[in-house]
């Protein structure tokens, strides 16, 4: 059976002592103290997946490891550099 508590949630000045708070204290004992929210999601950012040769991948992630970022980042930040050397030729 679930206990019963006799406590709301207190009221609190700032975030960083609401953080101090539940880093001693469960959350779900508060729950129902909490407001419901609703809000509007517009996401913008979109993944896409493309397929490369395993030669490609296995090259991209040594040198990823190399400069210590992810292959993502590394892809990402030499595609940039590639479409804006064809925009600068196009233009």
């Amino acid at each position: 059976m679930a206990r019963s508590r006799t406590t709301h949630m207190p009221k609190f000045n700032s975030l960083n002592k609401l953080v101090e708070f539940f880093e001693t204290h469960d959350m779900g004992e508060y729950w129902d103290d909490l407001p419901d929210v609703r809000f509007d999601i517009d996401i913008k950012k979109r993944t896409h997946i493309f397929t490369l040769d395993e030669d490609l991948v296995e090259k991209v992630t040594t040198i990823a490891q190399a400069k210590q970022i992810p292959s993502i980042s590394l892809i990402n930040e030499w595609l940039r550099e590639k479409i804006l050397e064809q925009v600068k030729v196009a233009a």
